[in-house]
């Protein structure tokens, strides 16, 4: 088998590399291209491009197969934790209990933000969008630590930069709903694990004490495993494209949060309530959905059912379902559109018509119910995302940093005017 494509273009005859990966994956190699023949090639949305070789995250949609540097989702779910799989995504290998206890010690010694945050969070309006709040404070981390700015600086220096990002993002994951609700702040307990000092800093009160339900700790720690890293998404791009003009990791991840934002990567399980919402209002008429979304000529489609990447399950549903179930039932949750909820994936999980076309409930799905069940406003459900996004953006950027890769810089194909000459205002 040769070792090189072909292309054969106005007579000559171009051979390109094949490069293959670890897990077989092959890839023509263009780099040269346009050096040796004046072409580009035009892949919109990079759907078929491969911006760089990475090492951290690999995901097979058709076979429903996502691991970490080699370790299956569903391992790392079960016997791993988030901060355990952070150390992973971020530095490649499992950490020893001895560097696990300082990587948690250094964590839990940062997680206080400058008291000059404050001062900017306090100049959002109460109705700004948390992310919008998140991506700015995340921002606004770069002027705090201006050694950060320095592409330069020593391996221990970008070290610290990454654990000050990972103990700082729950605070202000946390000050950005509090911003929402127009509710005190609450300060780390560093006595806490990462997801308990979260949710204390969420839905505590000056008032009274946090009682930690574990259950719904444990929930979150999944979850957020389970959004660690996707590999080669929208806002990991993002993330890698802005860190490869050396902008600060602060200045990366906040580009990354923006992405995330954006109703078409993020906003999944946002949607997902809004439309269980919407047949609630409707009636709760579930069966009248379902007639809807098997209907080709009706516009409606089901949200968090599944899924762009992966084409028969996510591997990732499967897990999370067992932690909404659990959730449910400790808090004994009595909501009607939870129950919708229950109605849909109850039929899409039976029904020939969405077994056969793979629409499976998602991730989203599930992660948007828990969510609820936690009383998390719908608009804060993408803050969550990045919570659990954080490790894989940070080691995305890591990696890219050491590999050197070049500043992102991607071509295009002009289409617009030809050369013309100015025309003076008086005679338009």
């Amino acid at each position: 088998m040769s070792n090189f494509a072909e292309l054969t273009y106005d007579g000559k005859t171009y051979q390109l590399p094949v490069v293959e990966g670890s897990e077989g994956e092959k890839a023509i190699d263009i780099s040269k291209l346009r050096s040796t023949s004046g072409l580009i090639t035009i892949d919109k949305g990079f759907k078929n491009t491969g911006a760089t070789e990475s090492a951290i995250t690999f995901l097979d949609g058709e076979k429903g197969i996502l691991r970490h540097r080699g370790y299956s989702i569903e391992e790392l779910a079960d016997k791993s934790s988030f901060i355990e799989v952070s150390y992973l995504l971020i530095y490649g290998e499992l950490p020893t209990q001895e560097e696990l206890s300082a990587f948690k010690n250094d964590i839990t010694q940062h997680t206080l933000v400058h008291e000059d945050v404050k001062a900017i969070l306090e100049g959002f309006p109460s109705k700004a969008h948390p992310m919008g709040v998140l991506s700015s404070l995340v921002s606004s981390l770069t002027a705090f630590y201006p050694k950060s700015l320095d592409p330069n600086r020593s391996v221990e220096e970008v070290n610290g930069t990454i654990i000050r990002l990972l103990a700082k993002l729950p605070t202000l994951a946390a000050w950005a709903f509090k911003n929402r609700m127009r509710q005190p702040l609450v300060y780390p307990n560093n006595n806490l694990d990462y997801c308990s000092n979260f949710l204390r800093m969420m839905f505590g009160l000056p008032t009274e004490e946090y009682n930690i339900n574990p259950v719904v700790a444990n929930a979150l720690d999944k979850l957020l495993i389970l959004h660690a890293d996707h590999e080669q998404n929208c806002s990991a791009s993002t993330v890698r494209i802005v860190g490869s003009s050396h902008a600060s990791l602060y200045a990366s991840v906040s580009a990354g949060i923006a992405a995330l934002w954006g109703p078409l990567h993020g906003g999944a399980n946002q949607a997902v309530i809004e439309m269980l919402e919407a047949i609630k209002a409707d009636g709760g008429d579930v069966s009248k959905y379902v007639a809807k979304a098997k209907d080709k000529s009706d516009p409606f489609r089901l949200m968090g059912f599944g899924h762009r990447v992966y084409k028969n399950f996510d591997p990732r549903a499967r897990i999370i379902k067992q932690a909404a179930d659990d959730v449910l039932e400790a808090l004994g949750v009595d909501d009607p559109v939870l129950e919708i909820a229950r109605e849909l994936e109850s039929v899409a999980l039976k029904d020939q018509y969405f077994i056969d076309r793979g629409l499976y409930p998602n991730v989203d799905f599930y992660s948007g119910i828990i969510y609820r069940a936690l009383g998390i406003p719908t608009d804060m459900f993408t803050v969550m995302f990045a919570l659990g996004r954080l490790p894989g953006w940070i080691a995305q950027w890591k990696e890219m940093r050491e590999n050197g890769d070049p500043i992102g810089r991607p071509r295009q194909v002009y289409t617009g005017h030809n050369e013309r000459p100015y025309v003076s205002i008086n005679e338009r």
